[in-house]
């Protein structure tokens, strides 16, 4: 098995900890923002997670060439994309729809972008991310978030995948599944990055980057346990995605979460290295 970092969002309050030698990461999660880097840099080594999507004729445009630079400088092994076509891109169409027609154009998508950023930073560096899903009504199309779907991308891409299981438990929940089964119809052969956060309603629907509590924990020990046996392939780092900056983590960001659950996630982190 190769070797498996421990990765945190950057905050300020991971910042203080990492400062008083009261929790230990490989690295810290940034986002590609200069600022975020260089003050994260003082503390850890870091990498960064861009915001680049593969399946929206809608979104920004990206830009692999400073996204490759930004990598090689960072030392961050990959450049990642999310698995995703809104609602946006296909408005005459409810965002549960399950219509075999726009199921082909979003593989379509997803698999021209994936091609793109494959010519931008090699197909080896490019990873793939499952994305959260919340039925009728949601900004994405259920097309998105089908494990065949991520299955046929992935591998006809030759990307790898990035499997966030806050994004898979909250997809599940929408499409009336387990959580472990759905994670483990998706392609872990492939799999390179590990994100882990908690999952609660919050503002009437389910949501992401909060703290860790039972289910979250059991979703973290079962993929620990498979990479460890060997059933699914060892990502490069867990990341841990929580805290954070600016308002979108303003009440997500509790010094004394980090201060109990990062201490566990490396813990554990370490058990699985050891086989």
């Amino acid at each position: 098995m190769r070797e498996m970092q421990l990765s945190v969002n950057y905050s300020l309050e991971l910042a203080e900890l990492l400062r008083e030698d009261r929790v230990h990461v490989d690295r810290i999660k940034c986002a590609d923002w200069p600022d975020m880097i260089a003050a994260a840099r003082e503390l850890r080594p870091v990498y960064v997670h861009f915001p680049f999507d593969a399946g929206s004729a809608s979104g920004r445009r990206a830009d692999f060439a400073a996204a490759d630079a930004m990598a090689r400088d960072t030392d961050t092994p990959y450049v990642n994309l999310h698995l995703v076509t809104y609602h946006r891109d296909f408005p005459d169409y409810p965002s549960d729809s399950t219509d075999a027609w726009l199921t082909g154009r979003v593989i379509e998508q997803m698999l021209a972008d994936a091609d793109e950023a494959a010519r931008g930073v090699g197909r080896e560096r490019a990873v793939l991310e499952n994305i959260p899903y919340f039925g009728g009504g949601s900004e994405y199309h259920r097309a998105s978030v089908e494990a065949a779907v991520i299955g046929r991308v992935v591998r006809q891409s030759g990307c790898g995948f990035l499997l966030d299981t806050a994004h898979a438990a909250i997809a599940a929940h929408y499409l009336g599944l387990d959580p472990i089964e759905y994670v483990e119809s998706l392609p872990l052969e492939h799999l390179r990055e590990l994100h882990v956060t908690g999952v609660r309603p919050h503002n009437g629907r389910l949501a992401d980057h909060m703290d860790l509590q039972a289910d979250d924990w059991r979703m973290v020990e079962h993929a620990l346990r498979r990479i460890r046996a060997g059933d699914w392939a060892t990502p490069w780092t867990l990341a841990f995605e929580y805290g954070g900056i600016g308002e979108h983590f303003r009440w997500r960001s509790e010094r004394r979460v980090l201060a109990e659950q990062v201490p566990r996630l490396w813990d554990m982190v370490a058990t699985a290295k050891r086989g």
